[in-house]
């Protein structure tokens, strides 16, 4: 269930990296390169802080193998796909359910505390979307006033509450990312915002 998830993870993120380059229109290269960063850049910067090297896509081939593959299937179907930021929005935000996760469990494999655990599933979740935005001349998503880290946060902390229940652990995993996407869906939806420090 969990290598499942980190697999399904790295593709809506690895999409979601190149439907934001092909809106910028890069080169097949660059659309390349976006992909992949978005995809691995939250689980390098979290396997680097726990010590876990060489990280973790880098032991094991299939990752790169999914990314390139993603990458692929967007260019040619791109056209099959709409409102490119609908789908944007979308994978995005099942790659961020997901991917909190996978930051989670990684934490508790260490034998981390669950706030820290929480943080570096946040970490995962965000990270690989920052460094897109920054390569693609954006602000990051978890930067502006949009939900973004707190649906992480949010599920990260479902996910400790139901661990503390008699329920199956796959039941907790999907119940915990629907958390995060739900979250992130409905602040988009009905505009639910942080406060800003100060108005112009």
């Amino acid at each position: 269930m969990f290598y499942t998830i980190d697999i399904l993870g790295t593709i809506a993120f690895a999409i979601s990296g190149v439907l934001v380059a092909i809106n910028k229109k890069m080169d097949l290269f660059g659309i390349l390169i976006i992909g992949f960063v978005t995809a691995v850049g939250g689980g390098t910067l979290r396997d680097l802080l726990i010590g876990n090297t060489p990280v973790g896509w880098m032991k094991d081939i299939t990752f790169t193998y999914v990314i390139i593959a993603s990458a692929v299937f967007a260019i040619l179907f791109r056209s099959k796909i709409n409102y490119l930021r609908t789908s944007l929005f979308l994978f995005d935000t099942i790659g961020i359910g997901l991917y909190t996760l996978v930051g989670i469990e990684k934490g508790l494999n260490a034998e981390l505390h669950p706030i820290i655990c929480i943080a570096l599933g946040t970490m995962t979740a965000s990270f690989g979307g920052v460094l897109r935005d920054i390569l693609c001349n954006e602000i990051p998503v978890i930067f502006r006033k949009e939900i973004y880290a707190t649906a992480c946060i949010l599920g990260g902390i479902t996910y400790f509450l139901l661990s503390e229940l008699p329920i199956e652990n796959n039941l907790v995993f999907i119940i915990s990312g629907v958390v995060v996407i739900v979250t992130r869906l409905l602040a988009v939806k009905f505009k639910i915002a942080l406060p800003i420090a100060y108005k112009d």
